[in-house]
């Protein structure tokens, strides 16, 4: 089988380094454009050691009208993606984008929650939401993929299945997140400097941070979201608190219904961010508190793997016709 030809745009940043690193081993990928406006005209291997000896590519500048590859993923910011998208369908390609710019359906949404109005709005009718496990016969014949975001993969794989399920009430629900300091992009900003991280903890983006947006839309109710920044690399631990109807028998309802999702583990044990470090498992257990009446699901995933890039290998995956998990076990 002839591999597809990729081109990574944004190369260079957290995400980016990821799917370098995923789709180098990925048996049917050949990366044949990394774009990086910073790094331009130097060798990845220089740039990122981990890499030498897979690959002697040099990074490129890009532009929407030269980016090369069959399927195109884009790793860069909000807005910036959407321009880059447009042309790139224009040109016959595939769009696997990490951005936020296509996760919304409504344009309105979008300028409420990212404070400028959306880039390219008539595409939003045309992208397919890149959560394998709940759309997943949509992405496989999708042209422009948006892969969650973080916070909102832990959140939705979490807590869809009570809500689906008829476990929980789809009122009150209450969302409490913790994530590691590479979830903020690699940028230099005085808030994600070592000293101001290490040892501390800290909520932000209350009561309206932009993921909330998406977290809302696909679970289709409101809720209270409160994201934290911890000190750590990378990782989230997310925990749903809801009002439970008939959660006696949560645990072996959310196995049955993740059953052959190869991807999700649902644990007797509490998930801990050390065992899906540098993995695309998003690992899950509910409890059922008969005193308080919830339901309390908890949610662990690596916030770059399944979180960003290892999702959107995953989608690359059942977009091309690949066996789903190909590079990513």
């Amino acid at each position: 089988m002839n591999k597809t030809a990729v081109g990574i745009v944004g190369a260079s940043g957290y995400s980016g380094q990821e799917l370098i690193r995923l789709l180098l081993r990925h048996p049917q990928a050949d990366i044949v454009c990394y774009t990086s406006r910073q790094y331009s005209g130097r060798a990845v291997a220089s740039v990122f050691p981990q890499f030498r000896g897979l690959t002697d590519a040099k990074f490129v500048e890009s532009s929407p009208e030269t980016v090369a590859g069959d399927v195109v993923f884009l790793a860069l910011p909000h807005g910036v993606a959407a321009e880059y998208a447009a042309t790139l369908l224009a040109r016959g390609k595939r769009v696997i984008d990490l951005s936020a710019d296509f996760r919304l359906k409504s344009p309105a949404t979008y300028r409420e929650f990212y404070e400028h109005e959306h880039p390219a709005p008539h595409l939003l009718a045309k992208s397919v939401y890149g959560l394998p496990e709940f759309y997943r016969d949509a992405i496989r014949t999708a042209e422009l993929i948006a892969c969650p975001g973080c916070y909102p993969t832990s959140i939705l794989l979490g807590a869809l299945p009570a809500l689906r399920l008829g476990l929980a009430e789809p009122t009150g629900i209450v969302i409490s997140s913790l994530s590691g300091v590479s979830g903020a992009g690699r940028k230099v900003a005085e808030e994600y400097l070592f000293c101001e991280v290490n040892e501390s903890a800290r909520a932000y983006g209350i009561p309206k941070h932009r993921h909330l947006s998406e977290i809302e839309e696909q679970l289709g109710v409101t809720v209270s979201f409160t994201p934290h920044l911890i000190p750590l690399n990378r990782g989230i631990l997310t925990t749903i608190y809801l009002t439970a109807k008939q959660a006696g028998h949560a645990l072996e309802a959310y196995r049955e219904f993740y059953r052959h999702e190869p991807f999700v583990r649902v644990l007797e044990n509490l998930p801990d961010t050390k065992y899906v470090e540098r993995t695309n498992f998003c690992d899950i257990s509910v409890r059922h508190d008969p005193r308080t009446g919830r339901l309390v699901i908890v949610s662990a995933l690596d916030n770059l793997t399944k979180g960003a890039a290892g999702q959107a290998v995953q989608c690359f995956n059942l977009a091309c016709g690949y066996e789903e998990t190909t590079g990513l076990l």
